[in-house]
């Protein structure tokens, strides 16, 4: 089983407790929608890089999956580390505060940088889909001022974070600090990265959303995951899986 981080697993323990509708409430409810619905009749549901599926549930929202193709995945204004020609994109949804996401990237996502993106063959986008509370939509918007500004101290920043992560929204992760921890990175000020912030909160704010909205439509209900070629991987992969699919895509390029 791929571990995988989803909303309803990092819901606090109040709304797990939500007062449950009795079997003879549910008849009686569902009763009650049909005959409204009777009566009403019919109702119409109606980057820089530019480059299954059934209706699935993520952060509390329901979209009918698209068709997963790398091609179809907006990458523009999304941070990236790679070659930008590289001939195979990996789209990496992730959220600060998801423990498999920081597994994955001290883990495995050390062996395919050395393997894969050194040789310049594939790259990595960074897709934000905070969803775990007020530390998550901090880390985000820090992530898009750092890649504004500092595009080339982006992964240190990254790496650093995850590495920094403990417990979700209980230690790390609040505003202090995250602009404290920046200020470490060598090559960035934390000063003028805190005042982008402030600048383009909302600017930011519309690319998160978006971001995450694109995962939805793709099925994707949960961190960390990816799409890469027209295959989508949902939760933790150990590096063995995703050399597999890394080396299928490689080799069908080089035919």
């Amino acid at each position: 089983m791929q571990e995988h981080t989803t909303r309803e697993e990092s819901a606090p323990s109040g709304e797990q407790k939500i007062k449950a509708i009795s079997l003879t409430q549910a008849v009686l409810i569902n009763g009650l929608i049909i005959a409204i619905a009777i009566i009403i009749g019919a109702c119409i549901i109606h980057g820089t890089f530019d480059s299954s599926n059934d209706t699935k549930q993520g952060s509390g929202e329901t979209k009918q999956a698209l068709s997963v193709d790398i091609k179809n995945v907006s990458l523009s204004h999304e941070p990236f580390i790679g070659n930008p020609e590289a001939k195979v994109v990996v789209a990496y949804w992730s959220d600060y505060q998801c423990s498999y996401c920081k597994k994955f990237e001290t883990g495995p996502f050390q062996e395919i940088i050395k393997n894969y993106l050194s040789t310049g063959d594939v790259a990595i986008v960074f897709k934000d889909y905070s969803f775990l509370g007020p530390d998550s939509t901090t880390a985000g918007l820090y992530d898009r001022a750092v890649w504004n500004l500092y595009p080339e101290q982006y992964f240190a920043w990254r790496e650093a974070m995850f590495v920094a992560q403990d417990g979700v929204n209980s230690g790390f992760g609040d505003e202090a600090s995250v602009v404290k921890l920046t200020g470490t990175i060598p090559g960035i000020d934390a000063k003028k990265v805190e005042a982008d912030v402030k600048k383009n909160n909302n600017a930011y704010t519309k690319l998160m959303e978006e971001s995450r909205s694109q995962g939805l439509d793709f099925g994707i209900n949960g961190t960390p995951s990816f799409i890469t070629g027209t295959q989508l991987i949902g939760g933790y992969v150990d590096y063995a899986g995703f050399k597999t699919h890394l080396d299928k895509q490689l080799k069908q390029i080089k035919k």
